[in-house]
């Protein structure tokens, strides 16, 4: 990983858990405050950036592999999952690391393989029902 990675201009792209849709991710500065923007085709997702320490910190404290139970938000998060973390009033910002209303979820299937780019995470590749823990 190059430390010119991780820009707008020179994003990080990245694959889904199961390797079946390519998306890319930059870090950025919204509202004076640190985001990660994911873009996955045409539709543009912002996760707060802390959300990288805090799930590390998590899963190493978890100590062993998760289910990521990636879920739009719409739909409820399976209990126990990475998903399920990134929205629950129990995280460290007390709810959802998404942070455009109605594209808050997926919180599961895209912030786990950029973990896994950092070096932070391992990440399963399964077609479905993958896990991940802290390196």
């Amino acid at each position: 990983m190059s430390l010119e990675q991780g820009t707008k201009e020179n994003p990080w792209k990245l694959k889904t858990p199961p390797q079946t849709s390519e998306y890319e991710m930059y870090k950025d500065v919204k509202d004076g405050k640190e985001i990660i923007v994911c873009t996955v085709g045409k539709t543009v997702l912002h996760y707060e950036f802390r959300c990288l320490a805090d799930l590390h910190n998590m899963l190493k404290a978890h100590g062993d592999w998760m289910e990521l139970g990636s879920a739009d938000e719409q739909k409820p998060a399976k209990e126990g999952t990475v998903e399920a973390w990134g929205r629950s009033p129990d995280n460290p910002v007390g709810g959802w690391y998404g942070l455009k209303k109605g594209f808050r979820g997926r919180f599961g299937m895209y912030i786990p393989p950029l973990m896994e780019e950092l070096g932070l995470a391992e990440v399963e590749h399964n077609p479905r029902n993958n896990r991940m823990k802290a390196k």
